[in-house]
């Protein structure tokens, strides 16, 4: 794998780098990388990288279920089966 270095960055523009790379708790070195690969996807017109909160988002909601809460309860129930495997202990 190549390295690449990166000389002369203004600070402020380090600073905003290194806020971003925090709060997605990654190295800044991760970040410059993440963000190079957005960019590139964008310009090649693929999907967007999904940051692993994004994704986690992006499950809210997805287990819906038109049953109140007892029927589910009792669907659970229904579907256990009791065993005797441990009856008479370990």
């Amino acid at each position: 794998m190549a390295n690449l270095q990166i000389k002369n960055i203004d600070d402020q523009f380090y600073h905003q780098i290194k806020t971003m790379a925090e709060a997605e708790h990654r190295s800044i070195s991760q970040q410059v990388l993440y963000l190079v690969k957005e960019y590139l996807a964008k310009q090649k017109g693929l999907p967007k990288i999904k940051t692993p909160a994004q994704a986690l988002l992006d499950l809210s909601g997805s287990w819906d279920d038109g049953q109140d809460a007892d029927s589910i309860i009792a669907g659970i129930k229904r579907q256990r089966s009791n065993s005797k495997k441990l009856s008479k202990g370990i």
